[in-house]
């Protein structure tokens, strides 16, 4: 946003403040990041509840009568949490220290779910593993610095522990966590307005959660909906996505199951959008049981590589105009074999639509690049139809620390621009991406710049071997100097040295842009 329209409350600021405060317990004591992140972010969940509940009590304040009495119908009825009286958030923290705190709080937990069923199972009930000393310094922080804030400042502090979280727990953080900025740019190019969204691999829910913030901020006279479908393995991550959905205002069916065996939602041709961060490169999945499902029309993969098993779950889980943005391993984009016929019979489908290269350090659980797909069944019968627009983004960044980097707003929306320009939309500079769309588009229209953005035809794809790698048809921009960066170099021999190697294991069987873009400023 722009700083004219930025809010008065600083949420990263409070965020911070907040992460500071709630982490030096941990630092202090034997809990690990995993044993401690449910607990606090239980804890922010029902600061939000109760902060809902009070002002609808506030507003109910004098209606009831002797015949009728305000209860637990009425909250609902206005779509907060109802929430028992020992369950409110001033109640905990008059308890005092020497009281038993972890079973009061475990306590309360249960009532709330008692009171409301959609939450059951959901809250976390492990608070008796943490000290009285702990709990009286999280309860306290929590109304301390969580007092003052209300509606979506909620959800935006829940999403930043859920990523200071993950990157505590490295590996295992990944697994539920996909950085905001990459879930950002998947939302901006798909642009989900309304309809049926699915999620097959949802960790703690974050496609969602910017998909409704997409909406919200693109509504204008538009009354777009999503309705959330999300399917996820493991039951802790379940739950963290539920609060995640509810402290954003959020519903949805959330199934768990595993994706590659259940189809809950019978998802074949039923949706408008599907999102998805998958696990990469996984192995030992029981082909046989997936043999004439027909999730996978173009045939399973003989590679021991579940990647295109998820690439068909997501086709084929588009209606006829649907929009598919997903997170994939680079190895995937060149793969030969049963993988490269997969990959032609996808292309000449006409729904390969923008592929996206992302620089390394992006993601907690892995330092190579990635690759971000985009499919749309809807091109068919248009003019690109027959083409494919590659955007080569490893040298626009910004970085966080040595590392760990991301996308600035405005980089994120040049990014998106960039597939605005190629459709023929209209492009968006709510946040400030205006110089960058000058420096490489001075005449507002699509045009491939060497080393950013090509768009390629179908034939031409072909002739290279049906490859999806932007590397292969961005080429390189015009060096500024005789200089080498190594740090770009490195990367890219990593790159070159991952696809030598997935190319190796196929045959022996049958893995800044602009001057500035690294900062992001003019």
């Amino acid at each position: 946003m722009t700083e004219a329209a930025r809010p008065k409350t600083d949420i990263h600021e409070i965020a911070d403040r907040l992460w500071e405060t709630a982490d030096e317990p941990r630092a202090n004591s034997h809990l690990k990041a995993a044993e401690y992140s449910i607990p606090v972010l239980g804890l922010i969940f029902l600061k939000f509840a109760d902060s809902r509940f009070t002002q609808v009590e506030a507003g109910m304040a004098g209606k009831a009568t002797g015949r009728r009495q305000v209860g637990k119908a009425d909250y609902q009825a206005k779509g907060v949490l109802y929430l028992p009286e020992h369950s409110r958030f001033a109640k905990l923290l008059e308890l005092k220290e020497g009281d038993n705190l972890g079973k009061a709080i475990n306590d309360a937990m249960a009532a709330i779910e008692a009171a409301n069923p959609a939450l059951k199972g959901i809250l976390p009930r492990t608070y008796q593993a943490l000290s009285n000393d702990t709990l009286v310094s999280l309860l306290r922080s929590i109304n301390a610095v969580l007092g003052d804030i209300e509606g979506d400042a909620f959800g935006k502090v829940y999403e930043y522990f859920l990523g200071k979280f993950a990157i505590a727990e490295g590996a295992k953080g990944g697994e539920y966590f996909t950085p905001t900025s990459i879930v950002r740019l998947i939302v901006e190019i798909i642009e989900p307005f309304d309809g049926k969204i699915l999620d097959p691999a949802c960790g703690s829910g974050g496609m969602f959660v910017q998909s409704a913030r997409f909406v919200d901020e693109h509504r204008n006279a538009k009354t777009g909906r999503l309705s959330i479908y999300g399917q996820e393995r493991v039951e802790e991550t379940l739950r963290l996505c539920k609060m995640n959905l509810a402290v954003h205002g959020l519903e949805g069916q959330i199934s768990q199951s595993n994706t590659y065996y259940e189809d809950p939602f019978k998802a074949t041709g039923q949706f408008n959008y599907v999102m998805a961060n998958p696990p990469f490169n996984v192995n030992k999945v029981d082909k046989a049981k997936l043999e004439g499902d027909k999730r996978f029309p173009f045939g399973l993969p003989r590679a021991d590589n579940a990647n295109y098993i998820w690439i068909q779950a997501f086709y084929s889980a588009l209606n006829d105009k649907g929009r598919a943005g997903f997170v994939m391993a680079n190895s995937a984009a060149d793969a030969g074999g049963s993988e490269l016929e997969i990959r032609r019979k996808l292309i000449t489908e006409r729904v390969v639509d923008v592929i996206v290269a992302v620089g390394s350090n992006f993601f907690y659980t892995v330092t190579l690049p990635v690759t971000l797909w985009f499919l749309d069944r809807g091109k068919r019968g248009t003019d690109r139809e027959d083409k494919v627009l590659f955007i080569d983004a490893r040298k626009i960044f910004n970085q966080i620390d040595r590392a760990h980097r991301d996308w600035l707003p405005e980089q994120i929306e040049f990014l998106a621009n960039l597939a605005r320009l190629y459709r023929d939309e209209e492009v968006d500079v709510a946040v400030g991406s205006e110089y960058l769309l000058a420096e490489s588009f001075p005449d507002g229209e699509y045009v491939n710049v060497p080393g950013l953005c090509a768009v390629v035809s179908r034939a031409e794809i072909e002739k290279q071997g049906w490859s999806l790698n932007p590397g292969r048809y961005v080429g390189v921009a015009a060096a500024e100097d005789d200089g080498v960066n190594f740090r770009v170099r490195l990367e890219e021999l990593a790159e070159e040295l991952e696809k030598l190697n997935v190319e190796a294991a196929v045959s022996g069987s049958s893995r800044s842009w602009c001057r500035h873009a690294c900062c992001g400023r003019p």
